[in-house]
């Protein structure tokens, strides 16, 4: 028995996407529509104008490919029917369902306030709400699907589906992303890997072999994307100014107050960010009024400067680092290189924090971003799991050169500043790491 389709969606990436009833009613949901005013790439527009692509489209492209990979593994015999093709795609439809405005960058507010997260909320979205309701009047059940959407599935491959290093989620963003940005980093060969998709006997999801240099050439965009759009440093101006403005006003503006899901589904990018220029009174203190301006120059625009670089790839479980702006808890190094890294922190943290002290707007950027997809649960990878004819074998990374090269981590430090400021703390950069 096949799926049956209600209608199509044109996409400039997958062209025509089906879809079923339950889909339809799923999408049509204002929760579902809320997702058209979030954009997929918070602050990139402001370098590349066409990045202007929302979490609507990303949700729908990934159900689509989720589709295919379960079409896949139907014809191939590891799964019994189409029903549970039904839930990959309904839980890659709903993956992105828990994010807030401007995404991570919210959701990194929303972790120095509470202990939600993008995936706890989306859970709560599943289990409570209509989208439960319309699940449950189509005979699927919310709490499958929210394991299934969020990595908790007891079925190890079909998690590996939804999230990883041979997720639709990634083999959607890259392409849609490089798309919109008119970039050509990330054009990837997805249908071939999709099509080479094979279960091993322990239930992990695995590629032929003959198909393991599109598997090397989509890490290989995905690292190029980051460094050249997600870490590309104006775009990431943009979004210190954003996470500053949004982290020092939202005690006044409760954007993290989302006990209340009605509070939760009313935020979205630009709302937010005319809270954040629209902020008046007698009450405000000059370090407010300081954010309010800064969430005007990002809306015109009027970027910081960025006056310090450093970039670095390893092969650590990165540090626990302290940004000087927002903590974040990471495994302990086990790498050399880690100690230089560690340093300019250090030393960058300490500079930042005393002109921070006195008013000065001065902002220390640590990104860091694992170099290979995470598997579900969020631990590292080092291998692919490969069927080659009746044999199946775990391939390490160390044996793929390309791939070897580029494993670990993304360690990127930044320092911003306004462009009145730019000499003098360049000077005292200078001085600091001397």
């Amino acid at each position: 028995m096949t799926l049956r389709y209600v209608g199509e969606i044109t996409d400039p990436i997958h062209k025509n996407i089906k879809f079923t009833l339950v889909e339809k009613d799923l999408i049509d949901t204002f929760i579902f529509q809320r997702l058209r005013r979030i954009r997929q790439l918070a602050g990139a527009h402001l370098v590349y104008p066409g990045a202007l692509h929302s979490r609507f489209e990303h949700s729908i492209g990934s159900m689509f490919l989720a589709g295919l990979a379960g079409q896949t593994l139907l014809e191939k015999g590891y799964l019994s029917d189409t029903d549970t093709i039904q839930y990959l795609r309904l839980a890659a439809l709903l993956h992105d369902i828990g994010h807030g405005p401007f995404s991570h960058l919210f959701e990194e507010v929303l972790s120095e306030s509470n202990s939600f997260s993008h995936e706890k909320i989306g859970e709560r979205i599943i289990s409570d709400t209509i989208i439960s309701d319309i699940s449950k009047s189509h005979g699927y059940n919310p709490k499958a699907l929210s394991s299934l959407s969020f990595g908790r599935h007891d079925t190890k491959f079909l998690n590996e589906i939804i999230s990883g290093g041979l997720s639709v989620d990634l083999m959607d963003y890259l392409p849609r992303d490089s798309y919109f940005s008119g970039t050509e980093y990330g054009k990837i060969d997805y249908h071939r890997i999709i099509n080479s998709l094979e279960i091993t006997s322990s239930k992990e999801l695995a590629i032929s072999k003959s198909a393991l240099y599109s598997y090397e050439s989509m890490l290989i965009s995905r690292y190029q994307m980051f460094k050249s759009v997600y870490f590309h440093k104006t775009v990431r101006s943009g979004e210190v100014m954003l996470l500053n403005a949004m982290r020092n006003l939202n005690k006044l503006l409760h954007l993290t107050d989302v006990e209340s899901l009605d509070n939760f589904f009313r935020l979205h990018d630009e709302l937010v960010l005319d809270m954040l220029c629209n902020i008046e009174g007698s009450k405000l203190s000059h370090h407010e009024v300081a954010y309010v301006i800064l969430a005007r120059n990002y809306r015109n625009r009027d970027l910081l400067k960025c006056i310090y670089e450093f970039f670095s790839l390893s092969k650590q479980s990165q540090t626990t680092v302290s940004t000087g702006d927002n903590n974040r808890d990471i495994e302990n190094s086990k790498l050399k290189g880690s100690g230089l890294f560690d340093d300019h922190v250090k030393r960058l943290k300490s500079l930042t924090q005393k002109f921070q002290g006195s008013g000065e707007q001065v902002f220390l950027d640590i990104s860091r971003a694992p170099s290979i997809p995470l598997a579900p649960k969020k631990e590292e990878v080092s291998s692919i799991m490969v069927v080659d004819k009746k044999n199946e074998y775990q391939k390490s990374f160390e044996q793929i050169p390309l791939i070897h090269v580029i494993s670990g981590y993304l360690d990127m430090i930044r320092v911003y500043t306004k462009k009145e400021s730019r000499k003098f703390f360049e000077s005292k950069i200078d001085e600091s790491m001397r």
